[in-house]
């Protein structure tokens, strides 16, 4: 009687925040779940006429044979192969060597200036973002290529050349998120026991020898489980970015599969064979998401639940 109160008590007390929790709950299960009945598309000779739940005619995996019988799928498949896990890569390492350097400024206020800086771009669209890039990029008028001419470098076509395009995806990618990304390292850093640094002092270890003998193994656990966790984005190489900023003339470098799904279901209304590139990058993704977490758990003892 007497637990089945004290339920009650905690359950009356928390309700306002169950009731806060509500909407977003809400929001999942319409937007993340009720729009999962869409896959049966992919097995259907879709007709948008005859409805989701209509009379549509079955055609089984033949979507997916027509789908990777195409001859862009598998440049389609190395291109977001390619930049995604570039961006995991740059993605960890710039972000660490940052946080590493912003932890050895001594000054509080250049600190805050160097954090609010690099923190700046993170808060902006890509379709701002997007915008300054080429403008910044443009081979006749950029400040970059202004700048290369007057170092004597030819100007270089960053969003025009198939070669350049997806190293200047990454680097534009990593210019955006490093600064947000090196939050979780900083927090990190702060856990280190400063008497290890006080005791390598008195060994006469300099800063580089702190910084790999105590620095690096205090937040190497941090590290492996951030990157161990991004193998859950091996096939997401930034729509937003990239479909702001591509033409069809990087297509063979340049194009993903976010982008390519885009264009066969919105641009040419291939709505069955779209659905089965997307069924196929989730089903790639659950799979790497189920590994990520079984190897942070591994690793370094992170659990969901």
């Amino acid at each position: 009687m007497f637990a089945s109160l004290k339920r009650k008590d905690k359950l009356m007390r928390e309700l306002p925040l169950y009731a806060m929790l509500l909407p977003a709950v809400v929001l999942v299960a319409v937007y993340s779940y009720g729009s999962m009945a869409g896959v049966v598309i992919a097995f259907q000779k879709f007709i948008p006429a005859k409805g989701l739940f209509g009379p549509q005619q079955w055609v089984g995996f033949k979507n997916f044979d027509t789908l990777f019988s195409m001859p862009n799928i598998g440049p389609v498949i190395r291109n977001t192969v390619v930049i995604a896990l570039s961006k995991m890569v740059a993605g960890v390492v710039v972000p660490v060597a940052f946080a590493l350097l912003l932890n050895e400024v001594r000054s509080l206020l250049a600190k805050r200036v160097f954090q609010t800086l690099v923190y700046l771009p993170h808060f902006l669209s890509w379709v701002i973002l997007s915008g300054i890039l080429i403008n910044l990029l443009s081979p006749s008028e950029g400040f970059v290529n202004v700048l290369l001419a007057k170092l004597g470098i030819e100007p270089i076509f960053f969003l025009g050349n198939p070669d350049a395009f997806p190293a200047t995806m990454v680097v534009a990618d990593i210019w955006k998120s490093f600064g947000f990304g090196s939050v979780i390292y900083l927090a990190a850093l702060t856990g280190i026991d400063p008497a290890l640094y006080e005791a390598a002092v008195i060994d006469g270890a300099n800063r580089w020898r702190q910084t790999w003998h105590i620095t690096l193994p205090g937040i190497a656990s941090i590290v492996v489980l951030m990157s161990v966790l991004g193998l859950a984005n091996i096939l997401n190489g930034g729509f937003d970015q990239i479909y702001n900023m591509y033409s069809p003339v990087v297509y063979s470098t340049g194009d993903i599969l976010d982008t390519f799904v885009f264009r066969l279901g919105i641009e040419q209304a291939q709505y069955s064979l779209s659905t089965a590139a997307g069924l196929f990058k989730s089903g790639v993704s659950l799979v790497f998401i189920v590994a990520s977490y079984y190897l942070a758990d591994k690793f370094t003892g992170y659990k969901v639940f």
